[in-house]
């Protein structure tokens, strides 16, 4: 938004804006802020920084947990949700003279891997185009004790309210959400908002509407950007469409399965390479349009997609959504508008610029920065390596993977079933990732330690289906 301090001052001297606001990415991919006054910032905050705590955002040992982070003014945006308030992303950098970007910061990641893919010649740009599918409920409680535990979530227009009263009627069947129309798309307004706030705020909205599930799942789909723009634009989107609910009496969640037996969410990522402006993916004479460098593309993704979901699907509850039956992919390989692959070539998009396809089983439980990253390091790694998807047997599968015989779909590899496997796999096939520098081996060290944690943690809790299967024996 700004080039310099001296337009930022003004602008804020013009708006009356009364606080600044700085949002910094923590390792698992939430925003942490801190606020001062308008009037205590100045040039030094922008070559000194301001110092915390990097051992709370899941980086740095405690023992050297000093930090400071450099406000992004190119960031800058209206905060719509604070009075007079400016925000703006900060990166991180470790205490120097002068201060050096830390390795570790997701931000920074994103950044050289963008390097690395320039320096490899093959392309200057990855544009992506992520869609956002999330749910917006009336309700949610949890509550874990010893002797107890539970969950509870409502959504006005869910079918399990036809019978309660007083009752307007429309409720939405099940799995009977998509493109549904008011009075049972009960989220219009509040959604058309959403879109508002982001169009207003440099975020390019495609369109909006219902999605699968019955019970309030939304989806909002933005135009395409570069890697990095569209990991800052991922975040703002999920803050937005969060707080947005909030201020509207409800609460939104990316969440992938909150609700047992309907569709979960996802975050389809639409990728396409660009070198000087012109298209890299378009081949007239290619399997549908695509180019080699496509294909090996492809083969990059589909051979790394186990290692990848660690950081793509890096919740356990991400392993409840790729299951058979619901739209989301399970098997390795790829396909021309086929929604059961994990790779699917949009029919649509066929005019050179437009040629891309999507990978469909990322969820935005996902750090953007890291994701987007990984990505880009499978696709390039299966560019340099020539790594071709058909030969390696990824397909193209253009049938329904569901609906294989048992002995065609054994020939068919599928993605990890838990977020142990995907992080066994993370642990046997990283290399790609370290070429060029882009991430720094310890990160991924704690991040399989910390996840490897969560997954402990969460196997030690009894659940209410274990009562019913095993209170009795």
């Amino acid at each position: 938004m700004f080039k310099n301090i001296d337009d930022l001052k003004k602008y804020c001297e013009v708006n009356e804006i009364k606080m600044i606001d700085f949002k910094m990415i923590d390792l698992v991919g939430r925003w942490r802020h801190l606020t001062i006054p308008s009037e205590r910032f100045t040039e030094k905050t922008l070559k000194e920084g301001i110092g915390f705590d990097g051992s709370n955002y899941g980086f740095a040992p405690v023992e050297k947990s000093d930090m400071v982070f450099i406000p992004d003014i190119s960031t800058a945006i209206m905060d719509m949700f604070e009075t007079k308030t400016l925000s703006m992303i900060g990166d991180v950098f470790v205490i120097g003279n002068p201060h050096r970007r830390f390795e570790q910061d997701p931000r920074a990641i994103a950044a050289k891997a963008e390097e690395y893919m320039k320096s490899l010649g093959i392309a200057d740009e990855m544009r992506i185009g992520p869609e956002f599918e999330f749910f917006v409920f009336d309700h949610i409680s949890y509550d874990i004790k010893p002797q107890y535990s539970n969950f509870s979530i409502d959504a006005k227009q869910a079918e399990w309210n036809s019978g309660k009263y007083p009752s307007q009627g429309y409720k939405v069947p099940l799995k009977g959400g998509y493109h549904i129309a008011p009075p049972m798309d009960a989220a219009y307004d509040l959604r058309s908002k959403m879109c508002m706030l982001l169009e207003e705020r440099g975020v390019s909205v495609k369109y909006h509407h219902t999605e699968v599930a019955g019970p309030g799942q939304l989806e909002i789909e933005i135009e395409f950007g570069g890697m990095r723009e569209m990991a800052d634009k991922t975040m703002l989107i999920k803050y937005i469409v969060k707080n947005a609910a909030f201020q509207n009496g409800q609460t939104a969640t990316f969440m992938p399965k909150p609700i047992l037996g309907e569709a979960g969410s996802g975050m389809h990522v639409h990728i396409h390479l660009f070198k000087e402006g012109k298209p890299l993916f378009y081949d007239e004479k290619g399997y549908s349009g695509l180019s080699n460098t496509a294909l090996y593309f492809i083969g990059g993704l589909l051979k790394h997609a186990p290692a990848l979901c660690a950081i793509t699907n890096p919740s356990t509850n991400s392993y409840k959504r790729l299951i058979p039956g619901y739209e989301a992919p399970v098997s390795i390989c790829y396909a021309t508008s086929n929604r059961s692959a994990v790779i699917r070539i949009p029919d649509y998009a066929r005019a050179p610029e437009n040629k891309r396809f999507e990978i469909r089983n990322p969820d935005a439980t996902c750090n953007p920065y890291l994701a987007y990253s990984a990505l880009l390091m499978a696709g390039l790694d299966g560019i340099e390596n020539k790594i071709d998807p058909n030969k390696e047997g990824y397909g193209p599968y253009d049938v329904n993977l569901y609906n294989l015989s048992p002995k065609e779909q054994k020939k068919v590899k599928s993605l990890p079933h838990s977020l142990g496997e995907a992080l066994d796999a993370l642990e046997k096939d990283h290399e790609f990732l370290l070429k060029g520098q882009v991430f720094p081996k310890r990160l991924l060290e704690i991040w399989i330690e910390n996840k490897r944690n969560e997954v402990l943690n969460i196997n030690k809790i009894p659940v209410p289906i274990e009562f019913a299967l095993y209170y009795d024996l």
